[in-house]
């Protein structure tokens, strides 16, 4: 068995995972919020744990890996939505979870053993915060809201390793009249006539956002269990809040004994930003014809725990290594286990760069059947996701031979007409050509259009 290791977040450490119970590895990770598309952000941490999950199932077995990620449906963004576009707050959620499930899919990302909603757990919720209100860790305030009381929890600030002081004075924290401490933070909170609202011993009101990730992991995976990840933007305040909540609650338990928190997406260099224009969905990626596996095999190629860049010259090299690895793996039968050293590279902390690192040896080896073992394992090269690459079959042979002897015949006259008529025509098929010394290489790119060749014929 391979010993994985792992670099937990609260203890600033790569340390051997000993899951709680062998027979029952548990991972709990935050989700998404669903009032609208999921970005190409959204869609790192879903992949980063897409491998963990399978890692585990691979060491542990498939049927002893429970995985919970959950979906916000009850939030202010959402209400907001809704009341823009007129529609029920039911119908937005009801549509943005499956846009969710329908893009994470085109990622190659398998669907967790559990994906509860919020609103399917609010009488958790309301319990568990009677809970946290009898125990002395929190507090009506006679007007609806019912808070955490931060200073009730010592251990509050660990895994971010800052202090309360820190925290208020970096960190935007309202301060209301109604808090008894500024870090003070909502578990429910009243609701207007037009807003979503259940009955509680505080109102008809809502949860907090901290709460439901509490009740619904407890519910699902108990008060102890074994990973809990996410991205470090959730680090604080939310994922503080859940272990200050999560332990009052269950003081004889431990909530999660391994903290994972990947970092965040760039493009081209630069943080993805709206007035930037270079915010991207993953439906507008997927739409403007990169591949879902594409996109999987460009996140893999960066450390869960660096800033990810993602730019179209990475998507390109990525589309060409897998067309290749399609081409040399076609008919094979993978092998019966991935390599050594490609489970050695994911079990140390994730590592899926030295993972791809180690498929480029398997294919330069010619080891057909082990890089397709190893790639699937990794959520690559399996038949489902290999529809992009099918595309129409065409011979490229000649048309790079007939580049190629313009190109030669243009050296000699210094006339380069031809060259650049050919090559605008590949271009406009939808090839990317690349020329060599001793040859050209025309290398097919999304929305490829081979009658545009018909030309040249």
């Amino acid at each position: 068995m391979t010993t994985i290791k792992l670099q937990n977040t609260r203890t600033r450490k790569k340390e051997v995972f000993e899951p709680i119970d062998a027979q029952n590895v548990r991972m709990y990770v935050c989700g998404p919020t669903v009032y609208d598309r999921a970005h190409l952000g959204n869609a790192r941490p879903v992949v980063v744990f897409d491998v963990l999950f399978r890692l585990l199932r691979s060491e542990y077995g498939a049927d002893k890996v429970t995985y919970a990620r959950n979906f916000t449906d009850v939030d202010d963004k959402i209400n907001a939505r809704a009341a823009e576009r007129g529609r029920p707050i039911s119908d937005i959620t009801a549509e943005t979870t499956q846009w969710f499930l329908d893009d994470m899919g085109a990622l190659g990302a398998l669907e967790p053993t559990h994906m509860p909603r919020a609103t399917a757990y609010i009488s958790e919720m309301i319990a568990m915060i009677e809970d946290l209100i009898a125990r002395g860790h929190a507090y009506s305030d006679g007007a609806g809201h019912a808070l955490f009381s931060v200073k009730s929890y010592e251990e509050y600030g660990k895994l971010s390793g800052r202090s309360v002081d820190d925290m208020i004075a970096g960190a935007r924290v309202e301060v209301a009249d109604n808090k008894r401490d500024p870090m003070d933070f909502v578990l429910w909170k009243p609701s207007n006539d037009d807003q979503p609202g259940w009955d509680s011993p505080w109102g008809r009101g809502r949860p907090g956002w901290h709460i439901e990730c509490s009740a619904m992991a407890r519910d699902l995976l108990g008060a102890s269990f074994d990973i809990h990840g996410g991205g470090n933007d959730l680090m604080f305040p939310h994922h503080e809040n859940e272990i200050a909540q999560s332990c009052c609650a269950n003081p004889d338990g431990e909530f999660a004994n391994v903290w994972l928190h990947n970092e965040m997406l760039q493009v081209e260099g630069k943080k993805m930003s709206k007035s930037l224009g270079n915010f991207f969905t993953v439906k507008d990626l997927l739409d403007q014809g990169n591949p879902g596996e594409v996109i999987r095999f460009v996140f893999m190629q960066t450390h869960y725990r660096k800033p990810m860049d993602w730019t179209e010259e990475k998507a390109k090299q990525a589309e060409a290594t897998l067309r290749k690895w399609r081409a040399l793996t076609a008919g094979i039968e993978p092998a019966a286990s991935a390599a050594a050293a490609v489970m050695d590279a994911l079990a140390d902390d994730l590592n899926t760069a030295g993972a791809v690192a180690e498929l480029h040896k398997l294919a330069s080896a010619g080891d057909a059947a082990g890089l397709l073992a190893s790639a699937q394992m990794m959520g690559l090269l399996g038949a489902e996701m290999g529809a992009w690459a099918d595309g129409p079959s065409v011979d490229l042979t000649p048309f790079a031979d007939l580049f190629f002897a313009a190109r030669q015949t243009a050296m000699e006259t210094k006339d380069f007409g031809e060259v650049d008529r050919l090559k605008s025509t590949f271009v406009e098929a939808g090839l990317e050509v690349r020329m060599s010394k001793t040859g050209v290489e025309l290398v097919p790119g999304p929305g490829f259009d081979p009658s545009k060749l018909e030309a040249l014929t």
